[in-house]
């Protein structure tokens, strides 16, 4: 590479491991701690690229692109960042950054994107699109994992064209919430957003009302999985011709389309025109390490709403992240709006955890091998399942601990019960010792009730 890069980050570290690679690579960098420094050199005409984190602190970095393009029309800046959230995507694409990438990043992904930058010689940008008031200051959409942050950079790629998109997951996962972000900073902001469903537009005159609207603006087509072949017709019809003012059509869905295609439940026009760009939103089990941040997220916005404090402890974030959450980010908010009003103390404990999530399904059943099938081969399938569920991921550290807790606590339960609540001959009929599961009893949190057992 050859150039002057202008770094601006006020975590020293960074700033070190930049300068070394960027003059290892060949270029020149002058790195500061201050966006007053980097606007200076900026203003005097120094550097051929920008790389500048958002939060420093004498100002917002992405509050500083205006001026630099302004200053310096054509200078590519990159924006790193820490606030991993689907704003902050947003805003740098308005504010016509060259590239985003959040922290940490990988350092070799950043040397190319310099690169690049370096090579390209960018178009002077148009003047910034103004920031409504009336925008909300964070979207639910949050995550630090490489797949959430590859789903802000695509939408803030299709933010402001006029391609349909079609938005698949499963359910629970955001997908209307991602097609709303779409229209909130896009140039039809200030137009309607409108969702449908297949009986808006059954009746003979459905498609005309709704053209009529939405005005122009962004057409949501809700499940069109669920929509039967002569409505799909319908459709088509309504984007083949829409009228004079010309909406933005989007569209959700939960199952895969290409094999409702294949199978001839899908009609090949509809579905094409409806995926000019396709953008799939992860289910929460794809991205276990984003589940300490939703669970923050739902946390500070209660407490925000005035419920009372809450955290969860270290064995309850264990569990948390443990789950498969088979209804994704919509599940996990009920489970923390539940937890915020029933937990007894600022702390929420692992039973609490276990209280709320016991009446959830948490695996899919386990299926085939009937009564006869051997509990270590029902006990694999169960683990198998539970490693499917994570995708191209490992579950979370501590599996061994966790799995034998899981069998454990049930097992204590079902002979508690068998022995009517009779600790000698439980641990007579477990094995163990009684003060072993007098023990296990009190770290498990079981309720022992004691009773007559009638044999």
């Amino acid at each position: 590479m050859d150039g002057t890069v202008l770094v601006a980050d006020d975590d020293r570290t960074i700033r070190t491991v930049l300068t070394q690679a960027l003059t290892r690579a060949g270029c020149k960098v002058h790195a500061t701690s201050s966006l007053t420094t980097l606007m200076r050199w900026v203003g005097e005409g120094k550097g051929d690229v920008v790389i500048s984190d958002v939060v420093m602190p004498d100002g917002n970095g992405l509050e500083m692109l205006p001026k630099i393009a302004e200053d310096r029309p054509g200078l590519p800046v990159i924006v790193i960042s820490a606030q991993n959230t689907i704003m902050t995507a947003i805003q740098a694409a308005e504010a016509e950054a060259y590239d985003y990438l959040p922290k940490p990043f990988d350092l070799p992904d950043l040397m190319k994107r310099t690169a690049r930058a370096l090579e390209m010689k960018r178009h002077a940008p148009s003047e910034p699109k103004p920031v409504e008031d009336e925008r909300p200051d964070e979207l639910p959409l949050v995550g630090r994992t490489q797949i959430m942050q590859q789903l802000y950079r695509l939408v803030a790629r299709v933010m402001n064209t006029d391609l349909p998109v079609l938005i698949s997951g499963e359910s629970g996962t955001g997908k209307s919430l991602i097609a709303r972000a779409i229209h909130d900073f896009s140039d039809r902001r200030t137009l309607p957003f409108v969702t449908i469903t297949a009986a808006d537009i059954r009746e003979l005159e459905g498609p005309a009302r709704v053209l009529a609207r939405v005005k122009g603006g962004t057409l949501l087509i809700d499940e069109i999985g669920d929509i039967e072949e002569e409505l799909q017709a319908r459709i088509v019809r309504m984007m083949d011709a829409p009228g004079d003012h010309v909406p933005r059509f989007m569209a959700t869905s939960q199952t895969d389309l290409t094999h409702a295609m294949d199978a001839g439940q899908i009609r090949q026009d509809f579905y094409y025109r409806l995926s000019g760009a396709s953008i799939h939103v992860p289910a929460v089990r794809e991205r276990v390490d984003d589940i300490p941040l939703l669970a923050e997220h739902f946390l500070t916005r209660a407490e925000r709403d005035g419920a009372p404090k809450r955290r969860l402890s270290e064995e309850a974030a264990e569990l948390f992240r443990a789950y498969s959450w088979p209804g994704n980010v919509r599940q996990l908010e009920n489970a923390i709006r539940r937890l915020v009003l029933t937990s007894r103390a600022e702390e929420i404990a692992r039973s609490e955890v276990e209280g709320v999530l016991g009446s959830q399904p948490e695996m899919e059943p386990v299926l085939g091998g009937g009564d006869t099938e051997k509990l270590s081969a029902s006990v694999g399938r169960h683990l198998r399942r539970y490693f499917d569920l994570h995708g191209n991921m490992l579950p979370p550290p501590g599996l061994y601990a966790r799995i034998l807790k899981e069998v454990e606590m049930p097992l204590i339960e079902i002979a508690l019960d068998a022995t009517g609540g009779n600790q000698a001959k439980c641990a007579e009929l477990l094995g163990i010792n009684r003060n072993t599961l007098r023990k296990k009893i009190t770290d498990l949190d079981i309720q022992v009730t004691r009773r007559r057992k009638l044999m």
